[in-house]
């Protein structure tokens, strides 16, 4: 899991002081006294046989090589190592003939979004809590000049660099061991700034803003998809326990609530693009993700409230200027 390249690239930029450091940071985010399983993964990665990729496609999905590229007893290797990170959440992927049907059909939500962007050709782009990846590399495809995905999980920095294994290290995406909270203050460096999945897990819906617009250059673009419930200006859901199994969930906004708060930390034009209920067909298990998903986290007599009996889940995409 080699940084070379993007420090190399972030050298004589705007992101020079911070590239100084990140060496630090991501020895720190990838310490294996910290995470037990983390050198089991990284042996997996290591068991990775080379091959050339015929095709590597990003734009429509993320397609790396094709059957031709290898033969059978080599894709049944390759297939063995993959699974020995599951779970696989973001996706799908398709390396060298091998579908990896993840937990999220993430390509729907990519949909869903893509439409309502500034265009992202040769933009800088940060991917808040990107997973794997998957959005990355649909980014890149979409004509972006670099991005750069954060992720805390080892985990998930390792299936990315397993993808990356296949496509090649001269693509101009990285994804990094590291928060929100370890990013410099005030960086306004990025043109195109994703913060997906994430705002309702965060303690302090308001600081979490604030660390979203200190990353963007005046005039970028935040791209926020999150948790909604239906309601009015001023509702908000905050499940005293558990939402949708989850413990770690805390504000769910009205979607005219959501931008009432992204107008009160300074951002402009703030508008909500898509509302969409979340299936079981875009969220479940699968041979990739074989533990508990959606169907067992909504309420089992009635699908509309969650297990809890807060209302099922319902994601909504905001965007707004710096």
């Amino acid at each position: 899991m080699n940084y070379d390249h993007l420090l190399h690239a972030l050298k004589d930029t705007q992101l020079a002081e911070w590239a100084e450091k990140l060496p630090t940071q991501i020895a720190a985010g990838l310490c294996e006294k910290r995470y037990g399983d983390l050198p089991g993964w990284k042996a997996s990665l290591e068991k990775l046989p080379a091959l050339n990729s015929s095709v590597n496609e990003f734009n429509s999905e993320v397609r790396i090589g094709q059957t031709a590229d290898c033969d059978e007893e080599t894709r049944a290797q390759i297939k063995s190592v993959l699974q020995e990170l599951i779970p696989w959440r973001k996706g799908p992927y398709f390396i060298h003939g091998i579908h990896i049907d993840t937990e999220w059909r993430s390509d729907w939500k990519w949909d869903r979004v893509l439409p309502h962007l500034a265009p992202l050709k040769d933009r800088l782009i940060l991917d808040i809590g990107c997973g794997n990846g998957y959005h990355c590399w649909r980014m890149l495809g979409a004509g972006a000049k670099r991005v750069i995905g954060i992720d805390p999980s080892p985990r998930f920095i390792v299936q990315f660099h397993m993808i990356k294994h296949f496509a090649g290290n001269d693509y101009p995406i990285d994804v990094l061991p590291l928060g929100i909270e370890d990013l410099p203050e005030k960086l306004q460096a990025f043109d195109t700034v994703f913060s997906m999945g994430v705002f309702y897990h965060r303690r302090s819906p308001m600081d979490h803003l604030l660390e979203l617009k200190n990353t963007l250059r005046p005039g970028g673009q935040l791209v926020l998809e999150t948790l909604v419930i239906d309601g009015e200006l001023g509702d908000v859901l905050v499940p005293e326990g558990r939402y949708g199994m989850m413990n770690n969930v805390w504000f769910l906004p009205s979607c005219d609530t959501m931008i009432s708060w992204l107008r009160k930390m300074g951002f402009n034009n703030a508008r909500v693009v898509d509302v969409c209920p979340t299936t079981t067909e875009e969220q479940r298990a699968t041979e990739w993700m074989r533990f508990h998903s959606l169907p067992e986290f909504l309420h089992p007599e009635n699908p509309t409230l969650t297990a809890e009996g807060h209302p099922a889940p319902i994601r909504a995409v905001f965007v707004a200027e710096a």
